[in-house]
């Protein structure tokens, strides 16, 4: 029995019907409402929040594995308390509701923003890219965003599940791609190319698509025994007109052609900042997404691939594939419903 939170997710969107699709009776949390998602009559649904502590006991009643899949991803600075919430104490009731269940093997999606960042050396050149790996250590002195440092206390909670016994693994994805809601997560990437939006930022994305992070999901978990280990899962960095150059020529659409200055993002962003608090709506650009591609970073998956024995698609396969399906579920003038 493997139990799922953050079904509706990008990745457990994905990961519910690999489950099904291998024979595993699977069960998972819903909040609000049942996910459409091929399979889904196959799965038993418990509505719940991981902020529920009983919720989760009750659910973990004879499972032997569980995919923690649920969290928030948001750079708004009104959603410091919910990142809180959700990505730290979630993940400390989803590790103890475990920890009471001797046997039970946890999977916890986490995030390459959970590493931090590398400190730049006098001798690095500029203009080029810090590598990182899973042995990043986490600058206690540095700023970081509220997103990541929620991440990185999610990843302490499970380091202390482990410490007290629970046998679970890690995985660090960068920036997910896949069909779904493109009003949500980095789907919205598509969005964006699909309007014909003139701008872009300079800067790198790092990306992996979302078939690989569930391939890697039920490698780790299901086909080893490897505890207290996390794993990078990125296939690489693209400057960001790239990608959506690419994803605006599968669409037939025109690419971004003017990059938008450092000065100018920071007008905006400030911009943004006090039309949110003026009028209560959320900012269309922060100072942590303003600033998010200044710093060229590339992550290194080596770890994984060796645990798995296994590469991942390339961008343009990706892109293709997320496309085709955006347009196969559109509906309207532009308006897109996946799932």
């Amino acid at each position: 029995m493997v139990f799922v939170t953050g079904g509706s997710g990008l990745i457990g969107s994905f990961l519910i019907p690999a489950l099904v699709a291998q024979g595993h009776a699977v069960r998972a949390l819903y909040r609000r409402q049942i996910p459409r998602l091929v399979g889904a009559e196959q799965v038993e649904w418990v509505e719940g929040d991981v902020l529920d502590i009983l919720v989760l006991r009750r659910a973990l009643e004879g499972v032997t594995h569980v995919f923690h899949c649920a969290g928030l991803v948001s750079y708004a600075p009104q959603d410091e308390d919910a990142l809180q919430q959700t990505n730290v104490e979630g993940t400390a009731n989803v590790v103890d509701a475990c920890l009471d269940r001797p046997g039970i093997r946890l999977c916890h999606v986490s995030s390459v923003a959970a590493l931090g960042s590398a400190a730049v050396s006098a001798e690095q050149a500029p203009g080029v890219a810090q590598e990182l790996t899973e042995d990043a250590k986490w600058d206690l002195g540095a700023e970081h965003n509220a997103y990541a440092t929620s991440k990185y206390l999610g990843e302490l909670e499970v380091w202390r599940g482990v410490a007290e016994g629970l046998s679970a693994v890690m995985v660090n994805p960068s920036v997910v791609l896949g069909p779904a809601d493109w009003e949500r997560s980095s789907t919205r990437l598509f969005r964006y190319a699909y309007n014909e939006h003139a701008f872009y930022t300079p800067g790198n994305i790092n990306f992996v698509d979302v078939r690989d992070v569930v391939d890697a999901m039920l490698h780790l978990t299901l086909q080893t025994a490897v505890s207290g280990q996390r794993y990078i899962l990125s296939a690489g960095a693209v400057p960001l007109h790239d990608f959506l150059a690419q994803a605006a020529a599968c669409f037939g659409k025109k690419a971004p052609s003017i990059a938008v200055p450092d000065w100018a993002a920071e007008i905006i962003w400030r911009a943004e900042h006090a039309r949110s608090v003026l009028t209560g709506a959320r900012p269309l650009i922060t100072k942590d997404t303003a600033r998010a591609g200044r710093k060229s970073v590339v992550y290194q998956s080596q770890k994984v691939q060796q645990a798995t024995g296994r590469g991942f698609r390339p961008l343009a396969d990706t892109i293709h594939w997320c496309c085709q399906n955006v347009k196969q579920n559109s509906v309207g003038s532009g308006v897109v419903v996946v799932y």
